[in-house]
């Protein structure tokens, strides 16, 4: 599900409900939250089985992540993860730890229920997807929901994830931000100084990033083939020389 293109690229909030609305951030709040924190929440509270395999598979008892939907993860593990004072940066007022798992009456689904002013307030498994696919799209963040082919390639793939979680876990965090935001404010092509990026949009700024490589890399491959470098054709880099085209 994508949301409207160019309101998320404006940075405009989005309004799931009455009483779920959503807060894009300016680089300014992420600094201001913690940058390592914010970017903890936002991938904990998108996360699907396929991200967390490992973590789901070293559990007592033991969750197997190919028999678990993103939507069942998130009602019986990550909803209630953070208090409303950590998640009111995006979620305003709503406290997540305030929502019970419940059973629809017409049809028996799955679904999270909260009474806030005497109003029924329901995320199910539509308005789960409407609020996960916007906070991915505002980060791109891409959704992991490979299935292995077998039950040999789990193994591999939840073996590989577990290494990988534990190589990082006591990993020394450097911020990626800081590194963007200094390539960007010293790029000719970035029309932000120091002071006025950090009142950038989170979906502003990191599709400048990617937009900016894109022009650079096009430029480069032009520059290439017209000074006759034999590894460029121009017909078969088309897509990538169109720096007005789509991001990957």
């Amino acid at each position: 599900m994508y949301h409207d293109e160019l309101a998320v690229y404006r940075g405009k909030d989005f309004t799931v409900s009455e009483h779920i609305k959503i807060h894009q951030v300016t680089l300014d709040e992420i600094y201001a939250y913690g940058e390592q924190d914010y970017y903890n929440m936002i991938y904990n509270l998108t996360a699907t089985p396929q991200s967390m395999k490992s973590e789901l598979w070293d559990m007592e008892p033991r969750i197997d992540y190919t028999e678990i939907t993103p939507f069942e993860l998130f009602c019986y593990m990550l909803h209630g993860l953070y208090s409303q004072d950590k998640t009111s940066i995006i979620f305003g007022d709503l406290d997540l730890t305030k929502f019970k798992i419940a059973n629809r009456e017409d049809n028996g689904d799955l679904m999270l229920l909260q009474i806030i002013n005497g109003k029924q307030v329901i995320i199910d498994e539509f308005t789960y997807y409407v609020i996960t696919d916007f906070l991915r799209q505002v980060h791109l963040i891409a959704k992991d929901e490979k299935m292995p082919g077998n039950n040999t390639t789990k193994m591999i793939e939840i073996e590989d994830a577990r290494a990988e979680r534990l190589k990082n876990r006591n990993t020394e965090y450097h911020s990626q931000l800081k590194n963007l935001m200094s390539a960007m404010i010293n790029c000719e092509e970035f029309k932000y100084n120091h002071s006025e990026v950090w009142n950038m949009k989170i979906n502003a700024f990191t599709d400048s990033v990617k937009r900016i490589l894109k022009i650079k890399n096009a430029n480069l491959l032009l520059q290439s083939a017209y000074s006759g470098f034999s590894g460029v054709n121009l017909k078969d880099v088309k897509k990538q020389i169109n720096w007005l085209g789509e991001l990957d």
